[in-house]
C-alpha cells in the first residue's frame, strides 16, 4: 500500500482510507474478517463518526477489531463530531469535548490521531473550538484535527484561533461529481462548470498543505447512486471498462486510480464492506493513469473542457 503525508501532520497514512460507516450492518464474526482484511492489505486507517448507528459502528468496530493497547498502535483512527441527529449541528466547547469523550469510550482508546469537525456550524465560534481542540490536544485525546465539507474562508476562520495546523477536510468527489476540478478548468468562462460553488478548496487545499478525503467516490449527486454499471453513465462506463481491461483490474479500481492520479495527493474514503471491493480499491494504489487516460474518464463522465 501507498503512503501519503497526512497533511502538516507529519503521519504517514495509506492512500486509502476505509470508512466505517456501514460496519454495524455485518455480523461481529464478518466485521472482524473484513478489518483483518483491510490491515492485512495495509489499509489502517479507518474513519468514523460519532453519528454513524448512532454511535453504534464505533462499538462494533472495537469489539470486532479486538481493541487493546498492542492493537491500537497498528491502527490509524480518526472519528468526526458536530452533527446531532434532531437539532444540526453544535460545534460548541461542550458539545466536541462530550463527543470526543463518547468516542473514545466506544472505540476503547485513549486517543484518536484525527479528529474532523462533520459539517460546517453556522453559529460557529472559531475561539470555542480552539479551546476544546487544545484541551483535547494538551489532554492527549486527540492528536490531530480536520474539517470536512468547508469552503477556504470557513478553514481560515478556525485556523486563525487554532495553536495546531488542520490537516484534513473531507469532501464529496468523484468523476462523476467533479465540481472541485472543473471548476479550476473553466476559469473566466461563462458556462455552468465555471461557477465557483466551493471558494477554489481544491487548490487552497493544495496550497496550505491540508490532505483532501474524498467521500462517496463512486457516487454521483448527493447519495443518488453509484455510477459503476448506471444506464446513465454509458459512454463512463465504457471507457473505465476499457481501461480496466487493457490494465486487467476491475472497473472499481480504475474508478479509485482517476482520483489518486491527481497530483493533491487526494485521499478516498472507501464506504464499501465488501472484501473484495477493498481489495479493488487498494489496487488502484498500484496504477497510474496516463494524462490522456485520466481525461478521456473526465470527459466521458460528461464533463467538457473549455
Amino acid at each position: 500500500m501507498k503512503t501519503i503525508k497526512l497533511g502538516k501532520s507529519g503521519l504517514e497514512a495509506p492512500a486509502i482510507a476505509v470508512g466505517c460507516m456501514r460496519i454495524n450492518g455485518l455480523e461481529k464474526a464478518n466485521a472482524r474478517r473484513f478489518i483483518q482484511t483491510c490491515i492485512d492489505l495495509g489499509a489502517n486507517f479507518f474513519d468514523h463518526a460519532d453519528i454513524y448507528g448512532g454511535g453504534a459502528c464505533e462499538t462494533m468496530f472495537a469489539e470486532a477489531i479486538g481493541m487493546n493497547s498492542l492493537v491500537r498502535e497498528n491502527v490509524i483512527l480518526q472519528s468526526k463530531c458536530g452533527i446531532r441527529p434532531g437539532a444540526a449541528f453544535d460545534f460548541s466547547k461542550e458539545h466536541i469535548l462530550a463527543s470526543v469523550d463518547g468516542i473514545l469510550k466506544r472505540l476503547k482508546t485513549e486517543w484518536l490521531d484525527v479528529l474532523l469537525l462533520h459539517r460546517p456550524d453556522a453559529l460557529v465560534e472559531p475561539e470555542e473550538v480552539a479551546e476544546a481542540f487544545d484541551a483535547l490536544h494538551n489532554a492527549g485525546k486527540v492528536r490531530n484535527f480536520g474539517v470536512s465539507n468547508q469552503n477556504p474562508a470557513q478553514i481560515q476562520l478556525l485556523q486563525k484561533y487554532m495553536r495546531t495546523p488542520l490537516v484534513v477536510n473531507q469532501l464529496q468527489l468523484s468523476v462523476a461529481n467533479a465540481n472541485m476540478i472543473s471548476q479550476g478548468l473553466h476559469v473566466n468562462m461563462l458556462d455552468d462548470a465555471a461557477v465557483n460553488r466551493d471558494g477554489g478548496v481544491l487548490d487552497f487545499c493544495r496550497l496550505n498543505e491540508i490532505t483532501i478525503q474524498a467521500w462517496s467516490p463512486f457516487q454521483y449527486g448527493f447519495f443518488e447512486g453509484v455510477f459503476l454499471g448506471d444506464k446513465k453513465f454509458p459512454k463512463l462506463n465504457a471507457k473505465i471498462d476499457e481501461i480496466a481491461e487493457r490494465c486487467g483490474v476491475s472497473n472499481t479500481t480504475i474508478a479509485i486510480a482517476w482520483i489518486l492520479r491527481h497530483p493533491a495527493h487526494i485521499q478516498p474514503v472507501i464506504g464499501s464492506m465488501n472484501e473484495t471491493r477493498i481489495k479493488d480499491c487498494v489496487k488502484a494504489t498500484e496504477i497510474t493513469l496516463t494524462r490522456d487516460e485520466w481525461y478521456a474518464i473526465y470527459m466521458a463522465a460528461g464533463n467538457v473542457l473549455p
